[in-house]
């Protein structure tokens, strides 16, 4: 057994961490979906789908119908049959959103991209920009009269929603939306998308994973702050500051509590206290039940199987769902073991929150926040230095928790847990000022990433592993992209600069090149080739597509094109 795999088996066999409550409309809406991919077949089957589909009458008299459905021997109902129920009883997914105009956009912002001036780049951003109105959306009425019959939450204010298959807010997608819209000069949309994340907090106690009723059970990674921060940069709205500020104290506190909160002493007995992923949900996730059934179905006991299901909600959790960064076993989805694993990632996001609490705190006069916010993050730069960082690497590598972490309260740092495999997510810290600003430190990550094998031809590599899960090679996704990048941007190293630049402009060129042959933005991208559509996963890649288009605009912002520089691949 490799270090990996002994080090991330739970402590016992049972799984005692919480479980949110699902609800009744949850519950039934899972058994719609098992009876529809029983009755439909796998091919193009979609369990999402079925989930995200409103109720047109109460819960008792739809569950009644769909009881009383004829079904065969083996409990199946004729295809026929299902589809005069769900055209009866269910509404349409996406029904209960409503098409709505921003209410500032236009066509052509004043001042939008200046440092663009090639003709053929510069239309191609307005039509990025365009796509705005496309995506815009907010919660029809009804959701909030009837709130029982739909999955989706009834947020106040409008929305961006990804696209495609995604047709309600998600909470780390929303940051790079902004980062669009900023560009975009869409303030008071921006703004509302924070608000709508504060109206989640206000009820939960933390922003959910997306805006339905099923994702309750986990977060995302934690980019609210950073949403908050970059509006203010832009607009002075010190009112904006003074609502957010309590809902991200909140927000700092649940990525702190017991379930999320993991001790490490290091090698002088320093005692770094750092976050994990850690979903509230020992259970298949509702919006993709069926094929979590499947993917258990090899494990014997109801133990392993809700260990298994924490890992896979854990995983959603972290945004990266699925990759063999979480795995013991990188060709069996059954080894996740995302709450044994100490993210560089996820801890680089938590210390940019406590940066950013001090900074707005301060600019709102609540000093003594400003003040332990401030301490709090230099604590937690300590911390990666002394568990994540691998000098002769020149990269911070994900810890691995020993088999008895969830029995002791205080684990021993051992250089043999650091996982010692290449992600993009190793470079996330340079992303903070903290870590860029720093010239020894950004000469040694720079090297470190020329020689690493994740720049390909379109930009950087999730992973090294091509295994078929989305969140791995030869995938390339937009936030990744856009963290290393605008971290090396910044450091005040010109050669970082430029190695940013070269990442920005393939990855430009490869989101045009596909724009021109398919019509659409993508979710993710190959990055072997200029041009190249990426896949893999659970479901087929998708397309509007929030995050791209504001990493899009975002690089042209700060990059520009010049005149006399080719689009084309």
């Amino acid at each position: 057994m490799t270090v990996s795999e002994a080090s991330s088996l739970p402590c016992n066999s049972s799984d005692s961490g919480p479980v949110i409550p699902s609800t009744p409309l949850i519950s039934f809406l899972e058994r719609v979906q098992a009876t529809a991919l029983d009755s439909f077949g796998h091919s193009n089957f979609d369990p999402k789908l079925y989930m995200d589909m409103p109720l047109k009458l109460d819960l008792s008299a739809t569950e009644e119908a769909f009881d009383k459905l004829p079904r065969s021997r083996n409990g199946s109902v004729s295809v026929q049959d299902l589809e005069g129920f769900i055209g009866s009883y269910l509404d349409i997914a996406g029904s209960d959103l409503v098409y709505v105009v921003p209410v500032d956009f236009v066509a052509e912002p004043i001042g939008f991209l200046p440092k663009v001036e090639n003709p053929e780049v510069r239309a191609w951003a307005l039509e990025v920009h365009s796509l705005w109105r496309n995506l815009s959306r907010k919660v029809a009425d009804g959701v909030r009269e009837r709130p029982e019959l739909h999955t989706l939450l009834p947020l106040p204010w409008p929305v961006i929603v990804p696209g495609s298959r995604f047709i309600e807010v998600y909470y780390w997608d929303s940051y790079w939306v902004i980062r669009g819209l900023l560009v975009s000069k869409m303030y008071e949309t921006a703004k509302a998308i924070v608000f709508n994340l504060i109206s989640l907090i206000d009820e939960y106690g933390y922003v959910l994973n997306g805006a339905r009723a099923y994702y309750s059970n986990r977060s995302q990674p934690p980019l609210l702050s950073s949403m908050v921060f970059d509006i203010y940069k832009r607009t002075n709205d010190l009112e904006m500051v003074r609502k957010s500020v309590p809902a991200l104290l909140k927000e700092h506190h649940f990525w702190n509590s017991e379930i999320h909160k993991v001790t490490i002493q290091d090698a002088q007995e320093c005692n770094h206290t750092l976050s994990r992923y850690y979903a509230m949900w020992n259970k298949p996730r509702p919006e993709s039940s069926t094929i979590d059934r499947e993917s258990a179905s090899k494990l014997l006991n109801v133990s392993e199987k809700q260990h298994f299901f924490r890992e896979l909600a854990s995983t959603a959790e972290s945004g990266w769902d699925f990759s063999t960064r979480w795995m013991r076993n990188p060709s069996d989805l059954t080894t996740l073991a995302t709450t044994s694993i100490i993210p560089v990632d996820l801890n680089a996001y938590i210390l940019k929150m406590e940066l950013d609490i001090a900074f707005l705190s301060r600019i709102i006069g609540e000093n003594g926040t400003a003040e332990h916010f401030s301490k709090a993050s230099l604590a937690r730069q300590k911390a990666m230095n002394s568990i994540f960082w691998n000098e002769k690497m020149g990269q911070w590598l994900d810890y691995w928790l020993t088999n008895s972490s969830s029995c002791k309260k205080v684990q021993r740092w051992e250089a043999c847990n650091q996982k010692q495999n290449i992600f993009a997510s190793n470079f996330i810290p340079v992303w903070i000022e903290m870590f860029n600003s720093d010239g020894p430190t950004v000469e040694k990550v720079m090297k470190s990433f020329r020689s690493s094998g994740l720049l390909c031809a379109a930009g950087i590599a999730t992973t090294l592993t091509n295994s078929g899960q989305q969140w791995d090679f030869p995938n390339g996704w937009a936030p990744l992209q856009h963290m290393i990048v605008e971290g090396l941007a910044r450091s005040g190293s010109e050669e970082a600069r430029s190695i940013a630049e070269d990442i920005a402009v393939r990855w430009i060129k490869t989101n045009y090149a596909t724009y021109k042959k398919t019509g659409t933005m993508h979710e993710k991208y190959d990055v072997r080739a200029c041009g190249e559509v990426g896949g893999g996963g659970e479901y087929t890649s998708q397309t509007g597509f929030g995050w791209t288009n504001g990493v899009v605009l975002a690089f042209l912002e700060e990059f520009g094109w010049p005149q006399d520089r080719k689009i084309d691949c």
